[in-house]
This record gives C-alpha cells, structure tokens and sequence, in this order.
C-alpha cells in the first residue's frame, strides 16, 4: 500500500541495528507494511534512549551485540525513561542466557533473525497489544538450560577481563581488593567449567550470561 495510504495512526518503530545493510532492509521491508512507520534508525546502543524521547517510538526493535551499549541495557534503560515504548528484541544469537537476560530487562519479545519479515511485523502488532511474544524454540531452550550460575560480581570480573586486563587493573576498575577479584574470576572459571579466565569469558558470552 502506497504510504500516502497509511492508516491516521501507524505504528511508530525505532530500529536499532549496527549492521547498515540489515537495518536498511529492515526498515525498508518494515515500511512496506500499511501500518508500520519505522520513525528512527540507529547504529548505536547509546543512542536508543535519546532516539527514543525524541521520536516516542511504540516499538523499539534492537538487536543485542550494538556499539556503547548492548541492547539489553538499552532495553533496561528504556523501561525507566521511556516506559510506554515496547521492546521487541530482534537478534542473530538465540541464545537462552540472553532471553532470560531480555526478559529481566522487561523486553515483550524475542525473535532471532532468520525469520520472515511478516512474523516480525506480526510479532510487532502483537506486543503493541500487551502481549509477550518468544521464540518457541528459544523458551523451549531456555527453560532446559536454566539460569546463569553466575553472579552479578562474577559477570563483572569476566566483563572487565576482555581486553586483557591484569587483575590489579580490574581491582581498580571495580574498586575491589585484587584477592576478591582472583576469587570471583576463580569461582567463574569453575563454573563455566573453563581453563583461564579469558576461556571463561568466551563461555559466559556463548551461553548469553554476559
């Protein structure tokens, strides 16, 4: 349907993608839709909060792995500063630490990316609705894999490992003594069931923990 036809009240979507290609067919297929109106792009996790008071999107679609914020925090952020927009996760990584994750955050959907277009806008109608919108094959997943066995300290030790930092740099980071940064990199490491600290990271980020 030509826009020029569009219903007086379309849906308003931010998308968030990094990927310029992906986010231009996105919007672009999203836009083909008579009641869809993709509102806002962006490339960055620091910019969905801003794009979001500005344009007041009614669905924020983001994906996960986003430069300066992840979409998961950004999701986070949203429900406190832009609480009437719904956030629809739309990721590459099916992974069941990241729904669990996701739905902390307060997401109302998640869809991996190799499906169709027409379930997205779909799934976008639905959560606009109140509804709370997963891939089955995903919940499935996640209600057999559990919750992370790692804690919110842990997570923080193993995130602040990634560019290779020393433990005395990560003490510093986290303000923390450099024992209790060897024991929660320590408690990690056996349980992800990993060699080395880094291993461990690598683990965590492949289950979704981080």
């Amino acid at each position: 349907m030509p826009r020029d036809h569009r219903p007086a009240k379309s849906i308003r979507v931010l998308l968030a993608e990094d990927q310029g290609m992906m986010r231009g067919a996105l919007a672009l297929l999203l836009g083909m839709e008579a009641d869809i109106d993709v509102v806002a792009q962006v490339s960055a996790g620091d910019a969905i909060v801003d794009a979001a008071l500005m344009h007041r999107p009614d669905v924020a679609l983001l994906d996960i792995e986003l430069p300066g914020l992840s979409g998961l925090d950004a999701a986070a952020r949203l429900r406190e500063e832009a609480p009437d927009c719904r956030v629809l996760i739309l990721t590459t990584f099916g992974r069941p630490g990241y729904l669990r994750r996701a739905m902390e955050a307060g997401a109302a959907g998640f869809l991996v990316k190799d499906g169709p277009v027409e379930d997205l806008a779909v799934t976008i109608r639905r959560v606009l609705t109140g509804e709370t919108v997963i891939d089955p094959a995903l919940a499935a997943a996640a209600l057999s894999a559990g919750p992370s066995p790692l804690t919110a300290r842990e997570c923080d030790a193993l995130n602040a490992s990634a560019d290779g930092a020393t433990v005395a740099d990560i003490a510093a980071r986290l303000h923390l003594s450099e024992s209790t940064v060897r024991n929660y990199l320590s408690s990690a490491i056996g349980k992800t069931g990993t060699r080395n600290r880094m291993e461990a990271m690598r683990e965590a980020r492949r289950q979704g923990w981080l």
